[in-house]
């Protein structure tokens, strides 16, 4: 099995990098049958996002902190884990953005897009869902669409609802939303298309952020599932992703 090995900067996973890779023999990603990723979830949505066009699932193993979306680092057995190992694909939003000075901008985002205040005015934000409208103003610090891998990422640190994989579900959760006071959000389709358009853009400036990418004085924003790019992450039966979305809703 032809491995590639890639890394966080941090000298824990440079140095198990450079011991795998003297044990299993390194390719590079492109001829790779399997990259291996080593640090934390950080880490790995860097190297999804970095390797998004190459056809070689990733499997990560934890050389960070919280390791939500890596398996459990060990040296011993891994070509044997990687041959065990189940599948999980993903699909990533695609957000298109438009500035209030014409500028359009898309990218990828694999846990969410998420709109934020830039100043200290309060966002105020109208919400399309297929073309008609949902929500004629949200009044808030932001809101975010997110994936069901991300679901348990920025959206649960902002109430959102966790989401299982597979379910074919998007969520839609508000930020410190102020009015309507006691709107918690919503579970969309995940073929659903939604807008966000800015109200005020000048007087309250918005950015929107696809994961790493982030676009300031947007004036309006289109979030949907794209169903040509497909993501492959290999997790071991123990360590099932499905598993930890399911089990992080009883998490206290």
């Amino acid at each position: 099995m032809k491995l590639a090995f890639v890394s966080a900067a941090t000298a824990e996973a440079r140095k198990a990098r450079a011991v795998l890779a003297k044990r299993y023999g390194h390719v590079t990603p492109a001829k790779a049958e399997v990259i291996v990723a080593l640090g934390g979830d950080g880490f790995m949505l860097e190297t999804l996002h970095r390797y998004i066009g190459e056809s070689a699932p990733i499997y990560g193993m934890n050389r960070g902190t919280v390791g939500f979306m890596l398996n459990e680092f060990r040296q011993q057995g891994l070509l044997e884990r990687i041959a065990a190992a189940e599948r999980v694909v993903l699909h990533p939003l695609r957000m298109m953005a438009e500035t209030v000075r014409g500028r359009a901008v898309e990218a990828l985002a694999i846990n969410e897009v998420s709109l934020l205040r830039e100043s200290r005015q309060a966002a105020k934000i109208r919400i399309s869902i297929d073309e008609r409208v949902r929500l004629k103003e949200l009044i808030c610090d932001g809101v975010m669409v997110c994936t069901p891998a991300g679901s348990t990422a920025y959206n649960l640190s902002a109430h959102g609802t966790i989401i299982p994989l597979g379910s074919q579900i998007l969520g839609l959760t508000p930020i410190s939303a102020f009015r309507p006071r006691h709107w918690r959000g919503a579970l969309l389709p995940a073929k659903a298309e939604v807008m966000f358009e800015a109200l005020e853009p000048v007087k309250r400036p918005i950015s929107a952020t696809a994961d790493f990418t982030e676009v300031r004085d947007i004036k309006r924003v289109y979030v949907a599932e794209e169903r040509k790019v497909t993501l492959n992450l290999l997790f071991d039966p123990e360590h099932n992703l499905e598993e930890r979305i399911l089990a992080e809703q009883f998490f206290g």
